[in-house]
């Protein structure tokens, strides 16, 4: 990631549980660091705990930190969303696609000290944003990549007026 953030006032877990489409323990992330309009700092410590809902076997492999990455980006959304004047309501966008990830390490819940996230808007549009995350424990770089998010994707969803699709059918 570019240069440091300066610190913002901190946001909970509650105050992110409430702004992002993700409830009980799917919600994996403590709080905000810091942020400015193209970049987040997150923190969690859901990672340790062996009631993780992404856990499999006990274990809380590397790729995991792409939930927790996608998490940060959802929570920035909503933080540029809220200071973008815009009064549409919340936005509800789907992770389209990762490229260029890097797992360095294995396990993600073998690291005793909270993880950091961090994500920094690259690029986007009304439609879709590139960001660009990296997962660390300390100084130690655990995961990196990049991910497309498809933006306004409520539209998508049933109920919204929109024509439904069905996974596998032929345009």
């Amino acid at each position: 990631m570019s240069a440091a953030l300066l610190p913002t006032t901190p946001l909970d877990h509650a105050w992110i549980a409430a702004h992002i489409p993700h409830s009980g323990a799917m919600c994996l992330l403590d709080g905000v660091e810091a942020w400015d309009d193209t970049r987040i700092r997150c923190t969690a410590t859901s990672h340790r705990d062996p009631h993780n809902p992404l856990r499999a076997r006990g274990r809380l492999g590397s790729a995991c930190g792409i939930e927790y990455a996608a998490q940060a980006m959802a929570v920035h959304g909503a933080l540029v969303g809220a200071n973008d004047g815009d009064n549409a309501g919340p936005r509800v966008g789907f992770l389209a696609s990762v490229r260029s990830v890097e797992a360095h390490v294995a396990r993600l819940d073998i690291f005793a000290a909270p993880l950091t996230i961090e994500a920094e808007r690259l690029s986007g549009d009304g439609n879709s944003v590139l960001y660009a995350f990296t997962v660390r424990c300390d100084a130690q770089l655990l995961l990196s990549g990049r991910a497309a998010v498809m933006l306004d994707a409520s539209a998508l969803l049933p109920g919204s007026g929109a024509p439904a699709t069905n996974k596998g059918e032929a345009p």
